[in-house]
């Protein structure tokens, strides 16, 4: 039988990994940082769980040599993505997990002959970054010849968990990227345009989205935008706090003042929430001959999602045995998306 570990199993969105897990009949087992924190859950799930520190790397690699695959939830990518990856190059390990990163897909791609050669797969953004605008990309790509341009729009409405806002953070000096002649280049032009939806019109901003890297590994498309449907302004949680930018990247007091505030004031969506919001996806692709496509996409609400799709990715591994450096569509098709409950897909809308 497989065996995989789930490290960061604590975390909002661990925790919902590690239930759907269970539900369908795995028994991973658990794993990170703190005790206090993994035991309970451990207890709760009758699973076997491990205390585990991304910064001792012998003891990563040893603990980590006896499974088949590591799922990995626990970021800021960013921070903890190179150290668990490296350790599963070296003892021939599984490695997913759930960032939506761009520097974070970038790097891992560049493993992709070693992960050939160590017949794995290493699979970044197996939740809602990226599984569903991944394959709706490859979907839509796939149906005109030679493709130019593709752009996105995500209509995702959730309330963030403590994890993802500190990503955000992590990554706020980044500015909103697009990709250009098969660059990632900063976008200038950030005007609203009107997206149509499969539910109803928004208007889209444009914004930094994984899917600038991995809709590229998957399509070759040289020139992407992402859209989603941002307020001309929102809180600025650090000017709340009274921390510029370039603190709270350089220095250490702020960077703890900021979380302490997210984990004292961010708890992610409730259940009810999770189980009532949607999703809605859009892609349009066109060639340099004019020819266009569309297609559109209705999820569940994101982290529910994420849940969901992440079991089923550790499940594909298994069946299908990819190898490389993966982007879901790549590993397990366009079609893939379908496979998980509560997905509509769509060539045309009323």
């Amino acid at each position: 039988m497989n065996s995989w570990m789930l490290y960061g199993a604590y975390g909002y969105t661990g925790n919902l990994i590690a239930h759907e897990a269970k539900l369908r009949g795995h028994s991973p087992v658990l794993a990170g940082r703190s005790a206090k924190k993994l035991i309970p859950l451990a207890e709760e799930l009758n699973l076997d769980y491990i205390i585990l520190d991304l910064e001792n790397k012998d003891t990563l690699v040893n603990t980590i040599s006896g499974f088949d695959l590591v799922f990995h939830s626990a970021g800021p990518y960013i921070n903890t993505s190179a150290p668990m990856v490296n350790a599963c190059l070296k003892t021939g390990t599984n490695y997913i997990d759930i960032t939506g990163e761009i520097p974070v897909f970038e790097q891992n791609f560049k493993y992709d002959d070693e992960a050939k050669d160590k017949e794995i797969a290493i699979i970044s953004g197996v939740g809602f970054d990226v599984v569903p605008t991944d394959c709706l990309s490859k979907y839509v790509s796939d149906k005109i010849t030679a493709p130019t341009s593709l752009d996105l729009g995500i209509a995702a409405f959730s309330n963030p968990s403590p994890g993802t806002l500190k990503t955000v953070l992590a990554h706020y000096n980044i500015g909103q990227l697009a990709r250009r002649n098969g660059r990632l280049v900063r976008l200038e032009d950030t005007s609203i345009r009107k997206i149509q939806f499969s539910d109803k019109e928004r208007d889209g901003r444009p914004v930094t989205w994984g899917d600038l890297s991995t809709a590229y590994r998957t399509t070759g498309i040289p020139n992407i935008t992402t859209y989603f449907p941002l307020p001309k302004k929102f809180p600025n949680l650090l000017e709340y706090l009274g921390v510029s930018p370039k603190e709270m990247l350089e220095n250490e007091e702020s960077k703890k003042k900021v979380n302490k505030w997210i984990d004292k004031n961010i708890h992610g969506p409730d259940e009810v929430k999770r189980k009532t919001y949607r999703s809605y996806i859009w892609a349009s692709v066109k060639n340099d001959k004019g020819t266009e496509a569309q297609a559109w996409l209705e999820t569940m609400e994101p982290y529910r999602f994420t849940g969901v799709s992440g079991v089923r990715c550790v499940e594909k591994i298994f069946e299908m045995k990819p190898r490389g450096a993966l982007t879901p569509a790549l590993a397990f098709g366009a079609d893939f998306v379908l496979e998980i409950p509560e997905i509509k897909r769509f060539d045309s809308i009323d």
